[in-house]
Order: structure tokens, then C-alpha cells, then sequence
């Protein structure tokens, strides 16, 4: 669901100095959609003011706990998924299955799986597109460039050391709102 109006949003990333290319690949229609860096709230905030004025029917996946009165409401307007952090073996699967009965939806992945600098990203959103069989884009916001958007589409090879090297190489440099 497109929650906030798209000229309101176009004019807020204006007004905050970003530059946006909103052309979107046909693959980001039915996707995985790859977030990095992810260092703040803001981050996911303008990332996801950006995708909602390319048109993009996104869902994103946020721990269970934020999903507490009135938050929930919010959170499930603009299209949240709640996670149970303690049950996530079968997430692949659930989110997987979700995907592949939806002809136009892109799941929003942060591969850090939080805010806080992690040496070592998790694993979900690989499997979750090899399940659903469906590509990864790598859409971004880069607090340095001020410049935010869906890169390059990545198909799934089966070879996840080099997939991730190929998408990590992707966002070599680029800068979080908090990049400490």
C-alpha cells in the first residue's frame, strides 16, 4: 500500500537535498528488494519514501515487538511484516511463499538485520529469493552522495560466496546515515 502521496514524498527528499533516480527495473515489481547500508531509522524512512514514489508495492519485514498499539497500525498501513526473531528458521519459506503468491510485491531486506554495525550479514534474504525464485535488487540510500535507488538486479545463482561478493562489492563505499 502507497501510504504517503508521492508528490508529498518527492518534495521531502527534495527539500532534504536528495538526488533520486526513480526508473524501475521491471524486476523490482516481483522481488527481493536489498537494503544497504542500513545504520538509522532514517535510513529505512527515505528508502522506503523513495520506493513508494516508484510505484513499488513494498513490504518489509521488522521485528514482532514494534508491532505493539498504535504502532501496528502504522506499521501494517505501510505494509510491515511482523518477525519473531526467536522462530526464524522457516522466515525463507513463510516470506517465500508469501512472494510467489503475489504478482506484483517486493520484499524490502536490510541483510545487517539491524541498525548496529555487524561485521557479518545474515543469510534470510539470499534464501528467500532462491525459494521464491525470484531476482534481488539492490536499492540503496547513500547519506555521503545524498543520492538514493534500485541498482543493479541480481539473479540468484546457487553460489551464495559469490553472489555476495558481487552484491556487497555493490555497496562498497557507499554511506549510512550513521556509518560509525
Amino acid at each position: 500500500m502507497n501510504f504517503c502521496c508521492k508528490p508529498l514524498n518527492k518534495f521531502l527528499l527534495k527539500l532534504f537535498g536528495f538526488t533520486m533516480d526513480y526508473t524501475v527495473p521491471e524486476e523490482a515489481k516481483k522481488c527481493v528488494l536489498v537494503f544497504a547500508p542500513h545504520t538509522s531509522m532514517w535510513d529505512f524512512v527515505v528508502g522506503k519514501m523513495v520506493l513508494d514514489v516508484m510505484g513499488l508495492n513494498v513490504k518489509f519485514m521488522i521485528r514482532k515487538e514494534s508491532f505493539r498499539f498504535p504502532m501496528n497500525i502504522i506499521l501494517n498501513l505501510l505494509g510491515g511484516i511482523p518477525v519473531d526473531r526467536q522462530h526464524v528458521r522457516m522466515l525463507p519459506v513463510h516470506i517465500g511463499n508469501m512472494i510467489k503468491k503475489e504478482d506484483n510485491i517486493a520484499v524490502l531486506i536490510a541483510p545487517e538485520g539491524t541498525r548496529k554495525r555487524v561485521e557479518v550479514w545474515k543469510k534470510g534474504f539470499y534464501f528467500i529469493a532462491q525459494y521464491a525464485e525470484v531476482p534481488m535488487c539492490l536499492c540503496y540510500i547513500d547519506w555521503g552522495k545524498k543520492i538514493g535507488s534500485i541498482g543493479p538486479v541480481i539473479k540468484v545463482t546457487g553460489d551464495y560466496d559469490a553472489d555476495l561478493k558481487a552484491i556487497q562489492d555493490f555497496y562498497r563505499g557507499m554511506k549510512g546515515r550513521h556509518p560509525e
